[in-house]
C-alpha cells in the first residue's frame, strides 16, 4: 500500500511563500518507491509535472516554469518530500498534487503514477 497525504496549500499573494510537503507512508511505498513526484492542476488544464526527487536525493528534476523559484528536498527519515515555493506567481494557482514514483527516473506524464495524494489548493493572487 501506499498513502501520500499533501498539506501547506493556501491562499497567497503575489511575491509569497508557501512550503508544501508529502508525507508518505506503506508497506509498498517503503518496499519499492524510489522518489516522489509533484503535480499541479489548474482549472480546465491538464495535470502537469512540477517537480520530482529521488529518496536518493541524487536525481532532482524541476519544471521550466519553476526553475529558480521552487526548490524540493525530502526527509527519508520521515518519508516526507517537501516543495518550497518562493516568489510565487498568479499562474502557480492550482491544486498541488503528491505522486509515488517506482521507476529509476520520474515521468513527466501524470498517467504514468498510480499513487496520488488527495492534493493541495494553491491560489496566488495578483
Amino acid at each position: 500500500q501506499v498513502h501520500l497525504v499533501e498539506s501547506g496549500g493556501g491562499l497567497v499573494q503575489a511575491g509569497d511563500s508557501l512550503r508544501l510537503s508529502c508525507a508518505a507512508s506503506g508497506r509498498t511505498w517503503s518496499t519499492f518507491a524510489t522518489g516522489w513526484v509533484w503535480f499541479r492542476q489548474a482549472p480546465g488544464k491538464e495535470r502537469e509535472f512540477v517537480s520530482a526527487i529521488g529518496r536518493s536525493g541524487h536525481i532532482i528534476d524541476y519544471a521550466d516554469s519553476v526553475k529558480g523559484r521552487f526548490t524540493i528536498s525530502r526527509d527519508n527519515a520521515e518519508n516526507i518530500a517537501y516543495l518550497q515555493m518562493n516568489s510565487l506567481k498568479p499562474e502557480d494557482t492550482a491544486v498541488y498534487y503528491c505522486a509515488a514514483q517506482f521507476s529509476s527516473v520520474p515521468h513527466y506524464k501524470a498517467a504514468a503514477y498510480n499513487y496520488w495524494g488527495q492534493g493541495t489548493q494553491i491560489t496566488v493572487s495578483s
